[in-house]
């Protein structure tokens, strides 16, 4: 913007088709009708409406607040007070406005800006309504009108960590606490039973700074059970004698130990399922199932007379070729 620049008087009135008598109901029908009318959106690429929109947002800043309608009205009287001072080469002595006089004299009325400030609306606003005041060279006396207030910028939340917890599957199973460091800060965190790889758990406000943590948790591999969710599935060892004759086997679950019935000629593959010897089900009630796979370990390394008869069994049996 130049440095000396002629501004004119804004009529907010005729920019919203209002008269000076409008209720405050008037203006603000007048001016939802034109923001509709010459917003934007509905008319994108148009710069004349897009101006058009500028005043018409700017004259309802100003008449559809009561502080700034009264003292724009009584600058409306001012200006033409000093209109006439100006053209009769008074330079507007005495007024209200008096001193908003020309750097190199005369009856020419002209008026200094600062850069900056709300785009949006005029310098005629910037002056009396706004943040911006007039420059200092040539230019006294000037009247400042209160500033509109622009609320600071809220501040950013607290930034959200993550950290990482491992922890065994019978840890899984029963629940568990583990300490995890973020940034310096040590914290006690409580992981409920049932919790999974990728489970994660939300810790409002504590993690550094105030921002929330969140813990994920990874499960470490079991040597005896494979996970598949709530169900748990393991191998059981049985011998030649317990998967022919039958038995009755000690099964470890995570439970504790439960007796296993195998009955006789238990193939190996087969599998039981144990109803609710499974893992806790993840902030829900019940367990899932266990489910026993059998594997026949056959004897190695036979002495002469345990191979005889063992030829003597297998021809008893006469087992049909299962090929």
């Amino acid at each position: 913007m130049p440095d000396n620049v002629g501004m004119d008087y804004k009529d907010y009135y005729a920019v919203l088709g209002v008269p000076r008598t409008a209720s405050q109901a008037d203006v603000k029908k007048a001016f939802r009708k034109l923001a509709r009318q010459h917003h934007p959106d509905a008319k994108p690429g148009d710069t004349a409406a897009e101006r058009k929109f500028k005043e018409v947002n700017e004259a309802n800043e100003v008449l559809s607040d009561p502080a700034k309608r009264k003292q724009y009205d009584e600058l409306g009287a001012n200006w033409e007070t000093m209109r006439r001072a100006r053209e009769s080469g008074a330079g507007g002595a005495g007024g209200p406005f008096a001193g908003f006089g020309g750097a190199g004299g005369g009856g020419n009325v002209r008026y200094e800006f600062r850069t900056g400030g709300d785009g949006d609306f005029s310098d005629f606003f910037r002056v009396f309504f706004g943040d911006e005041t007039p420059g200092t060279a040539g230019v006294s006396g000037a009247r400042t009108a209160s500033a509109r207030t622009r609320a600071p910028a809220p501040p950013a939340p607290p930034a959200t960590h993550e950290a990482t917890a491992e922890i065994t599957l019978p840890e899984a199973f029963h629940g568990t606490t583990r300490l995890v460091e973020v940034e310096g800060k040590r914290l006690e965190i409580t992981i409920p039973p049932g919790a999974d790889t990728g489970t994660r758990l939300k810790l409002s406000k504590r993690g550094p700074g105030g921002g929330d943590l969140i813990v994920v948790v990874r499960l470490l591999p079991d040597p005896t059970f494979t996970r598949r969710g709530a169900d748990l599935e393991r191998e059981l060892p049985l011998t030649l004698e317990e998967a022919l004759l039958g038995a009755e086997v000690k099964v470890e679950t995570l439970k504790g130990r439960v007796l296993l019935t195998i009955p006789k000629g238990t193939q190996p593959g087969r599998t039981f399922r144990l109803s609710g010897q499974g893992m806790p089900r993840f902030k829900a009630s019940g367990h899932g199932d266990l489910y026993v796979k059998a594997r026949v370990v056959i004897p190695t390394a036979l002495p002469d007379d345990a191979t005889a008869a063992a030829r003597t069994f297998f021809d008893l049996t006469r087992q049909p070729d299962p090929r």
